[in-house]
């Protein structure tokens, strides 16, 4: 729980640099009938996610549920809900997501995947 602690805060602090240091890589996402595969951490910081959320009028997320469903030493696949704010703290979407998150052969713990319902 604490990787997604991680992931969310930097994801809200809008520091893509952060954000990209708590994923584990080869990072997949499935979302918005697409399937994006970033090698690096470099690669992936080089998005331009925060603008096209703001686009939307996206100003910050939190977490509603996380329920670990397969948890093995070295893997938990956590099925999450999340919700999206706007600037004045109206909710402007609830998702539901499936993340995967890893033991990288550091050790280090950090999300390898995610599956949203999220646009």
């Amino acid at each position: 729980m604490a990787a997604l602690d991680e992931f969310m805060v930097a994801f809200n602090g809008r520091d893509m640099e952060a954000w990209a240091a708590t994923l584990n890589y080869p990072h997949v996402r499935f979302a918005s009938g697409t399937v994006t595969v970033w090698q690096n951490a470099e690669e992936f910081a080089r998005e331009a996610t925060f603008a096209n959320l703001e686009a939307i009028g996206w100003d910050h997320s939190h977490w509603l549920s996380r329920e670990p469903v397969l948890v093995s030493p070295g893997k938990v696949h956590i099925h999450t809900v999340f919700e999206r704010f706007n600037g004045f703290n109206q909710q402007i979407g609830t998702y539901q997501s499936l993340y995967i998150v890893t033991r990288d052969e550091d050790g280090n713990w950090g999300t390898q995947a995610r599956s949203s319902l999220a646009p």
